[in-house]
């Protein structure tokens, strides 16, 4: 019997239990942050609205997972704490559309987008999989047990 957790806009969660499936829905321009480490099979889930947190310190001290830059930085530390292994970790995004911004005024989901791989560089990760962009929203599943994880966007779910 699976425990299905639902991760929202600037939450975090941390699992080891076989059972659980992490689950970020409705990522439009939130980033949707999953990591996993295959062998000691324990992974994180974030979801994120905004790429840069000096763009409000106060908001991001009180939660750092609101921001990119703040949320996935403590969602590695979190994880390597737990004495998971930098080098195997699987990282996947989802996330970063264009919505409600047809003039790509703010382009809120590519900023947040960019600062992730800003992040990944300069700590030598790479992602697995992502699936960005576009101007639709997506949910992401993360399956502790397995560290399979699933898109469902526009009606379909596959895995990538």
């Amino acid at each position: 019997m699976s425990n299905e957790h639902q991760i929202g806009i600037a939450q975090m969660k941390i699992s080891d239990n076989p059972a659980d499936i992490l689950v970020a829905p409705n990522l439009g321009s939130c980033l949707g942050i999953a990591v996993y480490d295959p062998v000691a099979r324990r992974g994180g889930l974030i979801h994120c609205l905004l790429p840069l947190s000096k763009s409000d310190p106060a908001k991001a001290a009180q939660n750092p997972c609101m921001y990119v830059d703040t949320g996935f930085t403590l969602l590695l530390e979190n994880l390597l704490m737990s004495g998971i292994d930098k080098k195997k970790l699987l990282i996947i995004a989802v996330g970063g559309a264009n919505i409600n911004d047809d003039n790509n005024v703010f382009e809120i989901g590519k900023k947040n987008h960019i600062v992730l791989k800003k992040i990944l560089w300069k700590n030598g990760l790479l992602l697995r999989a992502e699936h960005v962009g576009d101007s639709f929203s997506r949910t992401l599943f993360l399956h502790i047990e397995s560290g399979k994880t699933f898109l469902k966007a526009k009606g379909e779910t596959v895995e990538l």
